[in-house]
């Protein structure tokens, strides 16, 4: 025991500091549990799980031609590439 520092005060350390050590252990385990499995190489990228997909009204939608799907596919293709 300290001297200078009252039994009070000592508890209260000792509290701050197991809140402390609890608040690191459940952030720790929260980053390891959210942390996407390595993929191998060549896999296909996995979705997010936080966005989700949308839904687009046919009013709202374009037909695209051949010439122009074959565009994106290709514009799709150079992006992924990098990752």
């Amino acid at each position: 025991m300290l001297p200078s520092v009252s039994t009070l005060q000592q508890i209260g350390l000792a509290v701050l500091l197991l809140a402390t050590l609890a608040w690191v252990i459940g952030l720790v385990r929260t980053v390891r549990r959210d942390r996407p499995a390595p993929q191998p190489p060549g896999a296909a990228p996995r979705l997010l799980k936080a966005v989700p997909r949308q839904v687009v009204p046919p009013s709202e939608s374009v037909e695209l031609t051949a010439a122009e799907r074959e565009a994106f596919a290709g514009l799709v293709r150079e992006l992924t590439r990098g990752h």
